[in-house]
């Protein structure tokens, strides 16, 4: 009961979550989505990076 009473303090609406989903404080949910937003700009950076050789080397 104290565990279930301290995370409803910390977390309170995510306290009990359903189907899994992790509970996070504002602070975490936000580094979650700057971390996964960076991960996506990593992928479309080298996505371009990759097109540009192809599109480079059937130039010549």
């Amino acid at each position: 009961m104290y565990k279930w009473r301290k995370e409803f303090e910390e977390f309170v609406e995510g306290s009990f979550p359903e189907k899994g989903n992790l509970k996070r404080s504002p602070e975490q949910e936000k580094i979650h989505e700057l971390e996964k937003r960076h991960k996506d700009a990593e992928l479309e950076r080298a996505i371009l990076k990759k097109a540009i050789g192809i599109f480079s080397k059937s130039g010549r």
